[in-house]
């Protein structure tokens, strides 16, 4: 039986360290920051704290999706194992990414008919796509076949929860979530919208609250009420730089669920140019969205 290659993109938010140390190939979008571009490659190509020091001084980056040709020449240098391939993908509702995807693979068989490349739309983003690609690269090396580990993804993948929360509502006014109108009374109100991400990958505003600490708290009671189990959990929590925040948030579920593994990461460019500083985002596995 022949391991197969976990691929996926930089967009999934796991700790660059894991993603480096495992040897995951993975893409990213690319952003553009301050007139120049960069591919979204965990800190490496732009270091975090320039990038956040960016945003806080007004800087407005914008990303543009991975394209055909890279995803192409990505399957090409990854057939050369010899391996099956499977690429999980940021969420279609929020990137045309993975339709790249799909055309580099129809360009990719065109040219090697046995080739064995499976896509999965995770309908998922940040580290709720980063839970998926830990548990099937961990699938992997623990002698799982390719079929299981699609079948265990496609059975789980509407069942990622994500609940975030965004501090500064110009972002979302930007990406036109928002009117200017309710962005600009919302900033004067000190209101924290608090937002998911649906079955259709799609992202939808849930609740406004006044008050930071009150959206944190109500973040955490989301996994109180829909988590599928409560004990030995991957819960993952990304952070548009404020640490302190993803502890405390961290520690709220532990007090009542200490027995989770919880992996704490800064967002990357892709994310964090959409949703900007203090974002605070809670994923994990419930009964459903």
């Amino acid at each position: 039986m022949t391991k197969p290659i976990i691929m996926t993109d930089a967009s999934c938010d796991l700790p660059g360290s894991f993603i480096m140390e495992n040897k995951i190939p993975f893409l990213g979008l690319i952003c553009n920051f301050k007139g120049k571009d960069y591919e979204d490659s965990f800190g490496e190509s732009l270091s975090y704290k320039e990038f956040y020091e960016g945003l806080r001084k007004g800087e407005l980056p914008y990303t543009c999706q991975i394209n055909e040709y890279r995803f192409t020449e990505k399957f090409k240098e990854l057939l050369k194992e010899k391996r099956p391939i499977i690429y999980i993908g940021l969420s279609s509702g929020i990137s045309g990414t993975f339709n790249s995807a799909k055309l580099a693979k129809e360009e990719v068989l065109s040219q090697f008919e046995d080739a064995d490349i499976t896509l999965i739309d995770s309908k998922s983003a940040s580290m709720g796509l980063g839970i998926l690609v830990y548990n099937a690269y961990y699938m992997a090396e623990n002698g799982c076949t390719g079929d299981e580990i699609v079948s265990w993804i496609e059975s789980n993948k509407l069942k990622m929860n994500h609940w975030f929360m965004v501090e500064d509502l110009k972002y979302l006014k930007r990406g036109g979530r928002i009117p200017p109108f309710k962005a600009n009374v919302g900033s004067l109100l000190n209101v924290k919208p608090i937002m998911c991400i649906q079955e259709d990958g799609t992202l939808k505003s849930v609740v406004n609250l006044r008050g930071r600490k009150k959206a944190i708290k109500c973040i955490a009671e989301k996994f109180k009420e829909k988590s599928m189990y409560t004990e030995n959990q991957i819960i993952g929590i990304s952070h548009g730089d404020c640490l302190e925040d993803a502890m405390f948030l961290e520690k709220i579920i532990k007090e009542d669920f200490p027995n989770n593994k919880f992996i704490i990461n800064i967002l990357g460019f892709g994310m964090a140019a959409h949703c900007g500083c203090g974002t605070l985002s809670l994923f994990f596995l419930g009964n459903e969205r």
